[in-house]
């Protein structure tokens, strides 16, 4: 749980022009060790420099790392490894669910989840990982649909459950849906050496 300082810290973070996301990893101690901001920034370096300097006040040993939302987007096609593809997402207005299909070496995996297009989709992606035999050692903290803009991603935050630094994936897409599920993927298929395959 966030202490009140940390939310006035994410707050003024968020508020930086282009700032779409805040993750903050800390110690084994509780202390603040780094700070990432993923921004969409028409002048990076501005961005970073005010982000070190509302990170000085506040945490001034954390490291600031600021990542760019638009070469994750081009890091999301250019992906290396192996990758899981999405071969089907669809959502039921009736019940609230989605179901995510996935596939990766010849391997399918479905998984259902409720809570509307945004977060079902992200949970479900979660479920068909762990349907294709996956120890995902995440679980979902926020997807974010940024609505201030035209053509802005949903970004999806996933929270370790081994206390090591947070995920972010970032897609976009004209359906929230298809967002959600690409921006997991995204945030765990760099990383899809490290899960541990059941299967």
């Amino acid at each position: 749980m966030m202490s009140r300082t940390e939310e006035d810290f994410e707050l003024e973070l968020r508020s930086l022009p282009g700032v779409l996301n805040v993750g903050i990893t800390k110690h084994a101690n509780g202390d603040v060790n780094v700070v990432t901001l993923i921004a969409n920034s028409k002048d990076p370096l501005a961005t970073r420099s005010a982000a070190n300097q509302i990170a000085s006040l506040y945490y001034p040993e954390a490291a600031v790392v600021v990542e760019d939302a638009n070469r994750a987007l081009v890091d999301i096609q250019r992906g290396e490894g192996p990758r899981v593809a999405l071969i089907r997402a669809d959502y039921d207005t009736s019940d609230g669910f989605c179901e995510v299909q996935l596939s990766v070496d010849g391997r399918t995996g479905i998984g259902r989840a409720g809570s509307g297009p945004l977060i079902g989709g992200a949970e479900a992606t979660l479920a068909a990982l762990r349907d294709l035999g996956y120890d995902v050692p995440y679980s979902l903290m926020t997807v974010t649909n940024v609505t201030n803009g035209r053509d802005w991603p949903v970004i999806v935050t996933l929270r370790s459950l081994a206390n090591e630094a947070d995920r972010f994936g970032i897609a976009r897409s004209e359906d929230d849906l298809i967002s959600a599920v690409k921006a997991t993927l995204d945030s765990l298929n760099r990383f899809l050496s490290t899960l541990e395959s059941r299967a």
